[in-house]
């Protein structure tokens, strides 16, 4: 496949515009095809470079609008992070894990972005935060059910660290299994469960409720 990569200026802000995370993304497969319509400097992808983007562009993509609440958005960052990508791969693959290099430039562009437009990286009134809550309260609902308010809840989930953050919002509002967390992020699904059961320990104890320990392990994988 032949792309055109964008050179690696930063990011510029556009109007935010809410959307809620799995909303618009059956037509994600249009938006993926925007992705390859990289325009700037041309370069013919390697069959490395194409697997690597089959396997995690989607990903990237889906969390990027998780984050920014906003396809347009994620696709301006996504389609960065690619072109940064594509322009550094023999470096991208001295690295000792692509992945997590990868990981880490999302998170660092999606970080930008937010700062340019005025907006904090856990901004807990985004549509896309209120989805993060509510996919924890139905997953822990025997737990968590006692609450009358879901405004205790948001601040925890937004007090959580970096990664615990992410794999509760990848695995409750992404829907994406251990398995599949682990590989977008660079990390082993047995460090992706830990997190997730750490981060579900934190929040319990900060609303002072009890958290049942097999709750976890009955989710699905």
């Amino acid at each position: 496949m032949t792309g055109k990569p964008l050179s690696d200026e930063p990011d510029l802000p556009d109007e935010p515009r809410e959307t809620p995370p799995g909303a618009g993304l059956p037509e994600e497969r249009h938006f993926l095809e925007e992705l390859r319509d990289l325009e700037g400097i041309e370069y013919e992808m390697t069959p490395d470079q194409e697997a690597f983007y089959d396997l995690y562009a989607r990903a990237h993509l889906r969390y990027a609008h998780t984050m920014l609440g906003s396809k347009q958005a994620a696709l301006a960052v996504v389609r960065r992070c690619y072109s940064h990508l594509a322009l550094n791969w023999n470096n991208v693959l001295l690295e000792e894990n692509p992945e997590a290099y990868a990981w880490k430039l999302l998170k660092q562009r999606v970080e930008t972005h937010l700062r340019m437009t005025g907006r904090p990286s856990r901004a807990v009134q985004t549509a896309a935060f209120q989805q993060a809550v509510r996919a924890t309260l139905e997953a822990g609902r025997r737990q968590f059910a006692v609450m009358e308010s879901p405004l205790g809840l948001y601040a925890a989930i937004a007090g959580l660290p970096e990664r615990q953050f992410d794999v509760i919002v990848m695995h409750y509002v992404l829907d994406f299994s251990s398995t599949k967390v682990a590989d977008v992020m660079g990390i082993k699904p047995d460090t992706v469960r830990s997190h997730r059961r750490l981060a579900r320990e934190r929040i319990a104890t900060k609303l002072g409720l009890a958290l049942s320990p097999a709750a976890d392990e009955k989710e699905e994988e």
